[in-house]
C-alpha cells in the first residue's frame, strides 16, 4: 500500500514581498501523486496540483523556495515587510 508523503515549503527569499520567510506552505503528496498544499500565510489557501514537480515549478522563483519533504519545524513564517523593493526594481527619485 503506497503512502501519503508530507512536505512543506521553505521560502529563502520572499521575493513578491507577500508570503514572509521559513515555512510558508504545509501538504501532502497522495498516493497517486496529486498534491493538496496549504499556505501557511496571512490570506490562507489550499491548493491542489497533478504532482510535487508542478509544485516546484509553479513556486520554487528559481531557489528562492525549496520543497522539503517531512514535518516542518514548528515556527510562523517571518511576516513580510512592507514597502521593500525586489532586487530588480529599482527606482530613482527625479
Amino acid at each position: 500500500m503506497d503512502t501519503i508523503k508530507e512536505f512543506h515549503l521553505v521560502r529563502i527569499e520572499d521575493i513578491h514581498g507577500k508570503s514572509g520567510t521559513g515555512v510558508v506552505a504545509r501538504g501532502v503528496v497522495l498516493p497517486s501523486g496529486a498534491v493538496c498544499m496549504e499556505w501557511q500565510t496571512f490570506h490562507s489557501s489550499i491548493c491542489i496540483y497533478k504532482n510535487i514537480q508542478d509544485v516546484e515549478e509553479i513556486h520554487g522563483h528559481g531557489g528562492a523556495t525549496r520543497v522539503v519533504m517531512g514535518s516542518p519545524p514548528c515556527s510562523p513564517p517571518e511576516k513580510p515587510k512592507r514597502g521593500r523593493k525586489r532586487k530588480d526594481e529599482v527606482h530613482t527619485n527625479k
